[in-house]
């Protein structure tokens, strides 16, 4: 009896020694393998990839010197309005609370060096019969020089100032406010512009005129909610290549009603000599 109760005690004592040897063990190496992953890990120097260069209006790359950065993007439907960037400035936007259903305007001064529109005349360019070229065009479009201009060096801003933001309602709007507008822009003067919901229904045979005028190409075909964005100048002769335009057609559009927003971002040359 006495001999079985010795080994009713020994069995135990000896299972719970094994137990506790192969956790030591266990213990001990996998505390080395951290250890050890710790000293490699801590001479390594941690992998990260560059930062990715930031470009003005978040375009996908830098303009030259002698370019402006823009971004316009239109409205989606009649739920999301229109953005409008230029040299890294939002211009208008619904943050800033200037825009509205319709066509949304912004005007720049357009010229390279701080003189201003009128900085076409320069010491280089006195007289009436002289062209220069804003560079909107494959060879430049060209900006005859206006008779205001002669004689009248005086600054009258930076390069890529703002001058004016207009928003027009072209649903149930009056147009000829937008008329006005247009026939008020300054030669040398830049335009962007972007459609919000529907930017055509009050446009007439002259505003449509004035926009060929500044250089569009599409906006005599522009109907009924369709989508545009477009960057022109006042005095060019040639098209802008800054342009596109989106019919509103039940078959491809993306919205019930209405086509997709459009974006548009680029470098847009100053002026041209």
């Amino acid at each position: 009896m006495r001999v079985t109760g010795m080994v009713r005690i020994l069995v135990p004592l000896a299972t719970l020694l094994s137990f506790w040897v192969i956790i030591q063990t266990y213990s001990e190496h996998r505390g080395r393998a951290i250890s050890l992953r710790s000293w490699l890990g801590s001479t390594r120097k941690p992998m990260s990839s560059p930062p990715q260069p930031r470009h003005k209006c978040e375009n996908k790359k830098d303009c030259p010197a002698d370019h402006f950065a823009f971004r316009i993007i239109s409205g989606a439907a009649n739920v999301v309005g229109p953005s409008i960037c230029f040299e890294d400035r939002i211009l208008m936007s619904t943050v800033k609370n200037n825009i509205g259903r319709g066509l949304n305007i912004a005007l720049v001064n357009g010229e390279l060096g701080p003189h201003g529109p009128k900085a076409l005349c320069t010491a280089n360019f006195r007289t009436a019969s002289t062209t220069v070229h804003m560079g909107l065009g494959r060879r430049g479009a060209s900006l005859e020089t206006h008779p205001d201009c002669v004689g009248n060096f005086q600054p009258l801003g930076k390069s890529g100032q703002l001058l004016k933001v207009g928003s027009f309602d072209m649903y149930s709007g009056d147009v000829t406010k937008l008329e006005t507008f247009l026939e008020d822009i300054k030669y040398g003067t830049i335009m962007l512009a972007a459609t919000y919901d529907d930017a055509s229904t009050k446009m007439n045979d002259k505003v449509r005129a004035l926009f060929s005028a500044l250089g569009s190409r599409h906006v005599n075909q522009l109907g009924f909610r369709d989508n545009w964005v477009f960057l022109g100048a006042k005095g060019m002769k040639d098209k802008s290549p800054f342009e596109e335009h989106i019919k509103n057609d039940q078959k491809t559009n993306k919205y019930d009603g209405w086509p997709e927003l459009l974006e548009m971002e680029g470098c847009a040359p100053r002026k041209q000599d």
